[in-house]
């Protein structure tokens, strides 16, 4: 019977608390409360501490991942989270947007018996006790070695740039277009999945490394790539500007008012926050919103419209939702929280009054033929099964293309078809000579770990080159 329990222990994963639904569609603070100590012991001791984690394979920056959940297990909480920043600059960052299911715990042996360990939970408690206690301590770095590097972007990857490169003794700048820091995880992704403090953190953190940051820089028209080496003196130059040039349907109505990409509306809210009475920047919270896309963003956006008082808040997408590629936690609280989901539907046309603004939005219904390119099934309209859907608001996500700024100032940066930098096969090196890229510059847009993974593999290739060392 012990032997039995401790197997159902073994197996089961501790669950995490979260705001109640009703609460939450309500307000901006963030969904999952977290972990207790207790409850991480619990979650950490279920880690079967494998010679050879497959976890850690899985993981895009090599967290070790079994050394910090056995300290967390022996109750060293801000120990498991210096073991932690050791390979990741963002833990508390990562702990909560990075898509462990898919990555690192789809790797841990006990998911084949039962709940992988809750690899992602625990990062993140590991990190907050460590802030939330003052625990925090600056490691020291290499002696200074009189290299300078520009990083352009402070997104995960330009942030795990600089952070990598910081400790080895070079003199790093990450210019930011924005007035705040932080990229996509300031203007892209709401306060209740990240709480804004935590990204003020950690960037903080690698501030009193040495990191300096020149905010509203816009390297491109600011100062070009060439400027920064002939002008300020840098060796070499990391380039994560990210993807932040919005896609749209092509579709008619587009330029009716109450229309946005969804990169504006969540800038506006997340970034300008539009929903305070008193923003200068202001936002159409409308009562009917229809958002198009089925990722993270689309998510995001269709999410946020509720809080700022959307009676209906409805998701549009054209195929079914095993296809959807946003998280499966993200689709969970959005229909716990009332989103209303259109699947099979797909936006023909947007719809207005004589005064210009929104009245609806016109779809087709749709159903799913062979795979695609993407293996997913190819949707197929539905012949004369149009219909309309009331709205005041429409969020356009359907993705974001490379930001064209930089690469049409440098031209001597070779770019993909899809406008993208074309990098060496892992080394980051662009084919400007000391220029490095990564994140969704070079892969389109993805996910924050990946893009952290890429700003730490260019980071080593710099030292390479710069320092002739490997």
């Amino acid at each position: 019977m012990l032997e039995e329990k401790q197997k159902t222990v073994r197996y089961d994963r501790t669950p995490m608390r979260e705001q109640k639904p009703e609460v939450r569609a309500k307000n901006f603070d963030e969904v999952p409360i977290g972990y207790s100590p207790e409850e991480a012991v619990r979650e950490a001791k279920r880690c079967l501490q494998c010679k050879k984690p497959l976890c850690v394979e899985g993981c895009p920056v090599n967290v070790k991942i079994p050394q910090f959940i056995k300290l967390i297990a022996e109750e060293k909480f801000a120990e498991a989270a210096r073991v932690l920043k050791e390979t990741n600059a963002l833990p508390a960052i990562c702990g909560r947007v990075c898509p462990q299911e898919e990555q690192c715990e789809i790797r841990c042996i006990l998911g084949k018996k039962g709940k992988p360990v809750a690899v992602g939970n625990l990062e993140r408690f590991a990190a907050d006790y460590e802030r939330n206690n003052d625990l925090i301590v600056i490691p020291e770095k290499k002696p200074a070695n009189g290299k300078k590097v520009a990083v352009v972007g402070s997104g995960p990857a330009g942030l795990t740039c600089a952070g990598e490169l910081v400790k080895e003794g070079f003199g790093v700048t990450i210019f930011e277009a924005l007035h705040e820091a932080g990229g996509v995880l300031v203007y892209g992704i709401p306060e209740f999945r990240l709480p804004k403090a935590i990204v003020a953190q950690e960037i903080s953190w690698l501030e009193q490394l040495g990191v300096k940051i020149e905010r509203n820089f816009i390297v491109g028209k600011t100062a070009t790539i060439d400027d920064l080496f002939n002008e300020e003196g840098f060796d070499a130059v990391f380039v994560g500007s990210g993807a932040g040039l919005p896609s749209f349907l092509k579709i008619k109505g587009e330029n009716l008012i109450g229309v946005y990409s969804a990169n504006e509306y969540l800038t506006r809210s997340n970034l300008m926050r539009s929903f305070r009475v008193d923003s200068e920047t202001p936002i159409m919270k409308g009562k009917n919103v229809v958002t198009v896309g089925g990722g993270n963003v689309a998510m995001d956006a269709a999410r946020t419209a509720l809080r700022l008082g959307a009676e209906n808040s409805m998701i549009v997408y054209r195929r079914s939702e095993e296809e959807m590629p946003a998280r499966r936690a993200e689709i969970h609280h959005a229909r716990e929280e009332g989103i209303d989901f259109h699947l099979l539907c797909n936006p023909v046309g947007i719809l207005g009054g004589e005064d210009g603004r929104v009245t609806a939005i016109r779809c087709v219904k749709m159903e799913l033929g062979e795979p695609d390119a993407s293996g997913r099934r190819r949707p197929i309209e539905v012949k004369d099964s149009e219909f309309n859907l009331e709205c005041d608001v429409v969020i356009i996500a359907i993705g974001n293309t490379p930001n064209p700024l930089i690469p049409s100032t440098s031209q001597d940066i070779r770019l993909s078809k899809w406008g993208t930098i074309v990098t060496g096969e892992n080394d980051a090196r662009t084919s400007k000579k000391y220029v490095y890229a990564g994140g969704d510059i070079v892969t389109g847009a993805a996910t924050v770990i990946l893009a952290m993974g890429a700003g730490k593999l260019a980071a080593r290739n710099m030292m390479n080159d710069l320092l002739g060392q490997k």
